[in-house]
């Protein structure tokens, strides 16, 4: 389930990411593979995926008003930081951009990505149960029964022939 965070959150972030870059709200000036991409690859395939699998391993079993809570932990640092850092380097610029946006988009992801992991728990939990009922239905045998105690009783240890050669 996490590698499918991950690369949910690759696709998901960059996918805005470039959204917004041609849309002219944010640039990167300093990047990676400048020639090749147009989004800060390091962050949008690398530490941002990361941070939401570290985010939905930590809100696995969060009800909906904790939930909302712990995003706060994530979502107000990462913003804080990423004004500090458009403020006093030259990593990103915010064009038509604002700490509010980049807040907005981090919940916005979080939460994308923590539907689509409540979705697949649901599925899975689903599958598994499905699969269950249909192994009891397919096997009617009653463990405690003689004729199986008897057969299983019947079976000789793989060192019974140890005793004969000897």
């Amino acid at each position: 389930m996490y590698l499918t965070v991950f690369f949910a959150k690759c696709v998901l972030s960059s996918s805005l990411d470039s959204y917004f870059i041609k849309k002219g709200k944010i640039s990167y000036p300093v990047r990676p593979f400048a020639k090749i991409f147009d989004t800060n690859i390091l962050y949008d395939l690398l530490f941002y995926p990361l941070l939401s699998v570290v985010w939905i391993r930590y809100t696995y079993k969060s009800k909906p008003l904790e939930l909302l809570t712990r995003s706060l932990y994530f979502s107000v640092p990462m913003s804080a930081l990423q004004w500090f850092l458009e403020k006093k380097t030259a990593l990103f610029q915010w064009k038509s951009w604002t700490i509010l946006h980049t807040f907005a988009s981090i919940n916005f992801t979080l939460f994308t990505i923590r539907g689509l992991v409540s979705l697949l728990k649901r599925i899975t939990q689903t599958s598994v149960e499905e699969e269950w009922n249909l192994f009891e239905s397919k096997i009617n045998i009653d463990l405690f029964s003689p004729g199986l105690i008897g057969s299983i009783a019947a079976i000789k240890s793989p060192h019974h022939h140890y005793e004969q050669i000897r």
